[in-house]
């Protein structure tokens, strides 16, 4: 491609680095004529980071991520706050600068999710506020076979809305209407209960682990370890299963027969992400594109201003037909 100079950031093969031949190499142009290269490039190594482009705005990345051919998404069903840039882009998740995001894959908590993903860094931070990532597909691999198994069998995701400990069910619907609300569950086959309080409880079985559509390789895709008591810090949590008890916490996850997971199950989990991530440094301007399946995303810790934004598209899932 003598457009474009490809290499890897790391030992391994994820990311493959793109970066322009040239101050004259158009970012656009090199997507319309280099797509089918970078689409091979997506599927083998999971994770494509184009650097070194111009991006003027907020709306060129916007535009670059529709050129792929997919109505950008809207972050319906959302776990974490978001806000809205533009049309179909979000601000990366708005936590606290000092907290650690951990490895997920977007969306992985539901039964749809969205198939790409971009990030594109507008203001790279002075320190830290990297989004680490990893190949699900190593991550899959590298679980012991009898936790593997027990994960395929399913989970159950529960989720109690409320103001005071968690996003409220009004934010994470986008609506003020039960009825509303209803129906979004009843296509998403998620079970949803209102409270005596006016409050809302869902629980939707998922999958532990699936299978790429495209490449038939099976991946760890769930989110078990950032929805189980244990992704808190152990004085929180024993703070909130006083207050409200294990069953009312804003979010937890059993397996989908209803068998608790047990602490030291999330642990090895852990353990095998920890040992698969990839970390490196944001620069202004870099755009990081995503097979949404094949790779889990995070975000470490910052210092001084950050700006990430976000787009996704392709849905895709297991949702029952008919």
């Amino acid at each position: 491609m003598s457009d474009l100079s490809v290499e890897h950031l790391s030992a391994g093969a994820l990311p493959v680095l793109l970066d322009p031949a040239s101050t004259q190499c158009d970012l656009h142009d090199v997507w319309r004529r280099r797509r089918e290269h970078i689409d091979q490039l997506l599927l083998q190594t999971g994770g494509v980071l184009l650097r070194g482009f111009d991006v003027p705005s907020v709306a060129d990345f916007q535009a670059f991520a529709r050129e792929y051919g997919h109505p950008l998404l809207n972050y319906e069903f959302a776990s974490t706050p978001r806000s809205a840039v533009s049309s179909g882009v979000y601000t990366s998740t708005e936590y606290p600068a000092h907290q650690h995001i951990p490895l997920h894959n977007e969306q992985a908590y539901t039964r749809e999710w969205p198939m790409k993903i971009w990030f594109h860094c507008v203001t790279a931070p002075a320190s830290g506020g990297e989004t680490p990532i990893a190949d699900s597909r190593a991550i899959y691999r590298g679980m012991p076979p009898a936790l593997r198994q027990r994960f395929a069998d399913g989970l159950c995701y529960v989720r109690n809305y409320s103001a005071d400990f968690d996003l409220t069910w009004q934010q994470v619907f986008q609506t003020e209407s039960r009825a509303e609300v209803e129906a979004y569950c009843r296509r998403s086959a998620i079970e949803c209960e209102w409270k005596d309080d006016g409050e809302l409880r869902t629980l939707q079985r998922c999958q532990g682990v699936e299978r790429h559509p495209v490449t038939g390789e099976m991946v760890w895709f769930n989110q078990a370890h950032l929805f189980h008591a244990s992704n808190l810090q152990a004085e929180v949590r024993e703070s909130l299963e006083d207050m409200l008890g294990a069953d009312n916490l804003p979010r937890n996850v059993c397996f989908a027969d209803g068998a608790p997971i047990p602490d030291g199950m999330l642990d090895e989990v852990r353990a095998v992400l920890a040992a698969n991530t990839v970390i490196f440094p944001w620069r202004s301007g870099d755009i990081l594109m995503l097979d949404n399946m094949l790779v889990a995303h995070a975000r470490t810790p910052f210092s001084g201003p950050r700006k990430v934004v976000v787009a996704m598209a392709q849905p895709h899932g297991n949702l029952p037909q008919g």
